[in-house]
């Protein structure tokens, strides 16, 4: 019973001065099940680390939850979408804040139904190469230099699938945010080598989809693997 007693009070002052730092080192935070620190914010006021995000119904729109990482107050990596009942609608990738690689777009039965593919732009580099398309053809006529900022466009292929079956019932090529029609890829080779024939999922993609394979809901509260 002593023994009992003295490992309790070790453990009560082992999670007093975890509280402690992470009360120093974040403005405000929470804590999930587990005891992991969740929902903080840094000195600053910026998000920082594992996020939980709970959206209500508004005006029609069902609500949704997400959960993902926050670094400097915008998301970074791996992050996946629920509807308010916990099915998955949505498993996207972020590079500073913006779209970047394979995002997957589920129904609430979980058939896959969108596969796109994005290229995020680093904020911290200044500058940026854009090319000028010509009014109503995929042929690149400039190229101008603009100032860098937090966004991403549609760049690779956009695969469409069928609910129910997942017979893949569209393809679409973009590079750049601009539409390359079928065939036109190979007439402009710069167009060409920006375009990837399929977006690769990235580990972590595969990692939950080994881990989740027939599971229709999951766990949300930021103690998920991320």
């Amino acid at each position: 019973m002593r023994n009992l007693k003295i490992h309790q009070l070790l453990l009560i002052a082992i999670l007093s001065v975890s509280t402690t730092i992470v009360s120093a080192q974040y403005k405000t935070f929470s804590l999930n099940s587990k005891g992991d620190t969740i929902n903080a914010t840094s000195q600053k006021g910026l998000k920082e680390g594992k996020w939980v995000i709970h959206v209500d119904e508004l005006r029609g729109e069902p609500g949704f939850e997400e959960e993902g990482i926050f670094k400097n107050g915008v998301k970074e990596g791996f992050w996946r979408k629920y509807t308010i009942e916990g099915d998955l609608l949505a498993v996207e990738n972020f590079l500073h804040g913006g779209k970047d690689g394979m995002q997957q777009y589920f129904t609430p039965l979980g058939d896959l139904i969108r596969e796109e593919s994005w290229k995020g732009f680093n904020p911290d580099a200044p500058y940026d190469t854009v090319a000028i398309y010509g009014t109503g053809s995929n042929e690149i006529v400039d190229f101008k230099i603009v100032k860098a900022e937090p966004y991403s466009v549609k760049n690779g292929e956009w695969r469409y699938y069928e609910p129910g079956t997942g017979k893949l019932i569209r393809v679409e090529q973009w590079a750049i945010n601009n539409r390359i029609m079928p065939g036109d890829a190979k007439k402009d080779a710069t167009a060409a080598t920006a375009v990837k024939k399929k977006p690769e999922k990235t580990a972590e993609m595969l990692e939950w989809e080994k881990k989740n394979k027939g599971k229709k809901k999951v766990l949300r509260d930021g103690s998920t693997g991320l």
